[in-house]
């Protein structure tokens, strides 16, 4: 299991420091939440932050955008070179388009699905995609309650998945914990996102290792 710690549940105070000790704590990808307080009721962190976080990363970045112009944001982080850029499915309207511009800029192309939406959705989107992202909480605020139902969807969507597109990965972001990842990799994920459970420990390169399972 690959482990991205979400940088929301950070300390903005000291963001630096701790995107460095994540990094050499063993995680596999840095998660950076961008939120614009129209598709979710939250306000996070702009380009300057972002290239903040790049510069102290070791590890590749994971950006996760919760936007309603997603074509304004893909612009505005492509120069940063992460590894991932994901977009909600829910908030556009010409997706194939999004994820040709995504990979034109050498990224990775990631689709985001909120709870309520299912995995057949993008059934004709998947043979395009590098990773899709399954909420397991209601996005746009950390340290929710995890939604059990992401794993009967998770197993669905590897159905899918190993149907049309084997190498494309399975995420999911909310909630998770040791008491958890054990059953999303029976259920098929590939890579979990995890905030707070990760920096509200005091030994945050041991709570990464209990997620590589």
């Amino acid at each position: 299991m690959k482990v991205a710690p979400s940088i929301l549940s950070a300390d903005f105070g000291n963001l630096a420091r701790d995107v460095e000790e994540i990094c050499n704590g063993g995680c596999d990808l840095v998660h950076v939440d961008v939120m614009d307080g129209h598709f979710v009721p939250n306000l996070t962190i702009g380009p300057v932050v972002v290239s903040s976080v790049a510069k102290a990363a070791t590890k590749p970045l994971d950006i996760h955008l919760m936007v309603e112009n997603n074509t304004f944001f893909v612009e505005l982080f492509a120069p940063l070179k992460p590894e991932y850029i994901s977009f909600h499915i829910e908030e556009e309207k010409h997706p194939h388009r999004l994820i040709q511009k995504i990979k034109s800029y050498g990224i990775k192309a990631a689709i985001v699905l909120n709870p309520h939406t299912p995995p057949e959705s993008i059934e004709f989107l998947l043979e395009d995609l590098d990773m899709v992202l399954l909420m397991s909480v209601n996005p746009g605020f950390g340290g929710q309650s995890f939604i059990e139902s992401v794993i009967p969807k998770a197993k669905r969507l590897k159905a899918l998945r190993d149907r049309i597109n084997p190498n494309c990965l399975i995420e999911v972001d909310g909630g998770v914990s040791d008491q958890n990842v054990h059953t999303l990799k029976e259920a098929g994920v590939d890579v979990v996102v995890a905030g707070s459970y990760v920096f509200k420990q005091e030994d945050r390169a041991q709570a990464i290792k209990s997620l590589q399972v």
